[in-house]
């Protein structure tokens, strides 16, 4: 749990990097989050508690490496409010969309997409 927060924090935008980061950066991040899964195997639970908390990480690492697929896709800067990508420092009006990803487990590929952001008003 700790590694998976100082990872996403360091290599993802977070805090302690003021919430900037760039492509070599989350590239970084993806590599570390592969051997945090790898180790992730053997994780152990003495209780229904710590079962719990052992699949919490998993699900979590699931949401990390979309969050940082997400973050690559959109190359563009997500601020105010959310993280500066160095390496795109600008916002862009073509990337006033939602960007989505989806995983397909027989292949391990991710598909990366476009969506458009319906006005309700």
């Amino acid at each position: 749990m700790f590694r998976l927060q100082k990872l996403m924090d360091e290599y993802a935008g977070g805090v302690s990097t003021y919430f900037t980061t760039s492509k070599p950066n989350l590239e970084k991040g993806l590599e570390l989050l592969g051997v945090l899964r790898e180790d992730s195997v053997n994780l152990a639970a003495e209780d229904q508690h710590e079962l719990t908390r052992c699949w919490e990480n998993v699900h979590r690492m699931w949401q990390a490496e979309a969050h940082i697929r997400t973050i690559m896709f959109r190359e563009e800067t997500r601020w105010p409010g959310y993280y500066f990508r160095s390496d795109f420092p600008e916002m862009k009006d073509d990337w006033k969309v939602f960007a989505n990803c989806k995983y397909d487990p027989k292949t391990g590929e991710w598909e990366m997409m476009k969506r458009d952001i319906i006005s309700i008003y």
